[in-house]
């Protein structure tokens, strides 16, 4: 063979290897649809079963995701308190606010339950400010071994007239507002609702 019958010999392979008539497009452009019609079915299935089943969503002309955005005042730990009224009257749990202010913000929110079902508890909640003004509220019948979500709104705190500034709030057990005389309360998940 002598180089221009190499030559056309290479050129014909090369010219054979890249022609449209060999390649396999097909079952890549199957494959592409298939995988782009799977990712729709898919998307479609996820997004219409959240739309259906979030009690927050409403489906009309418009879809309206409500949430609630929060300030979590609380440690990590669970509060825990123990009570017992044989030299004491009240127990007292108390979170520093450091002059926080709460003008934007419309409840308080927080999770609480009791250890002993006999015993009937009532729960004091009470806000102060740097200009001592204080506000309580009472929650009464405490739950018991499964937790319970209050919201409670800072209208309720009727004797508050500045939230610019506040110094504490407080949970309070008092030994007038329980049965027994000893027992634990907890509290978790304090935060403030906007």
């Amino acid at each position: 063979m002598n180089k221009k019958e190499i030559y056309e010999h290479l050129a014909k392979i090369y010219l054979d290897a890249s022609s449209p008539k060999n390649k396999k497009g097909k079952p890549k452009k199957n494959f592409r649809n298939l995988f782009f019609i799977g990712l729709v079915i898919i998307f479609g299935v996820s997004i219409s079963s959240f739309l259906l089943h979030n009690k927050n969503i409403s489906l009309g002309d418009k879809v309206h995701i409500t949430s609630e955005r929060a300030l979590v005042l609380q440690p990590s730990n669970i509060i825990k308190i123990n009570f017992n009224f044989e030299p004491a009257t009240k127990e007292i749990y108390s979170l520093n606010l450091n002059k926080l202010n709460l003008q934007g913000f419309k409840a308080l929110g927080f999770s609480c339950r009791k250890s002993d079902f006999d015993d009937k508890i009532t729960l004091k909640i009470e806000f102060t400010n740097t200009a001592n003004q204080t506000s309580e509220y009472y929650i009464g019948n405490l739950k018991t071994y499964k937790w319970q979500d209050y919201k409670i709104a800072l209208s309720d705190f009727k004797n508050i007239t500045n939230w610019s500034k506040m110094s504490n709030l407080s949970f309070i057990i008092e030994d007038w507002n329980t049965q027994k005389k000893s027992g634990v309360v907890y509290i978790d998940n304090i935060r403030l609702l906007q």
